[in-house]
């Protein structure tokens, strides 16, 4: 099954055009004929199925036969994750968070990050190819970068709000923090860790300070076991 990703596309829609890109992947890279069935996704949990009815390199166009609504998640897992200094490893994370199940993504800048710039347009992409890839028809939500301050002054919708730290202190591990069906955010430092200060900041909010084992984990591993953590607790 190959799916196809169209943001724009209403439950009731009859037809469907393909942009210039998608039309030369359907044409040239697929080559995908009149009356080919093709599989679609608007992201937001409309599984649709169509048939090509007319192919062309710069526009294919597609008669929808089905619509299927899909069930989203069955938990609200929001990762808030500082940037890491090499951007491949947080690419990676975005990519395997797709895959895994994630409901939302925000990039938060602490004191310690080294990388205070991110590439929103090419993080989009890689969430929108992992999606494709692992046959999701729900899109993480990928938030605008915020300074770890501004995002402590958010209302969290969030009934289960963990940070996850190094520093020695009492911390429950995750997994026993949290039951299927929760809501959660789950916040990542940077490779520096968060700053004494923005701990501290954060319980004061209601966070919860939690471990993910007995290992020293790095910013992208650390947000990838509490994604699975998530996952496997509500599996099943």
């Amino acid at each position: 099954m190959q799916l196809f990703y169209h943001p724009n596309l209403e439950a009731d829609a009859g037809d469907v055009s393909f942009d210039k890109d998608e039309s030369r992947h359907i044409s040239k890279a697929l080559r995908k004929q009149h009356g080919d069935i093709l599989f679609i996704t608007n992201g937001r949990g409309f599984l649709f199925t169509a048939e090509l009815s007319h192919v062309d390199h710069k526009s294919c166009l597609a008669k929808i036969t089905s619509v299927e609504k899909k069930p989203a998640l069955p938990y609200h897992l929001h990762l808030a994750v500082a940037p890491t200094k090499l951007n491949d490893r947080y690419e990676w994370f975005l990519e395997k968070a797709t895959e895994i199940g994630v409901t939302e993504i925000t990039p938060i800048i602490c004191d310690h990050s080294e990388r205070k710039v991110i590439k929103a347009e090419r993080y989009e992409r890689i969430i929108q190819s992992a999606m494709k890839q692992s046959l999701k028809v729900w899109k993480p939500e990928l938030n605008p970068v915020i300074s770890f301050n501004d995002f402590m002054k958010k209302s969290f919708s969030e009934e289960k709000k963990c940070i996850a730290h190094c520093y020695p202190s009492e911390k429950e591990s995750l997994k026993h923090t949290i039951d299927a069906g929760d809501s959660v955010i789950i916040l990542i430092g940077p490779e520096g860790d968060f700053s004494h200060l923005e701990v501290e900041q954060a319980v004061a909010e209601g966070f919860q300070t939690v471990h993910l084992g007995n290992s020293r984990l790095r910013t992208e591993t650390a947000a990838i076991v509490a994604c699975h953590s998530i996952a496997f607790i509500n599996e099943g």
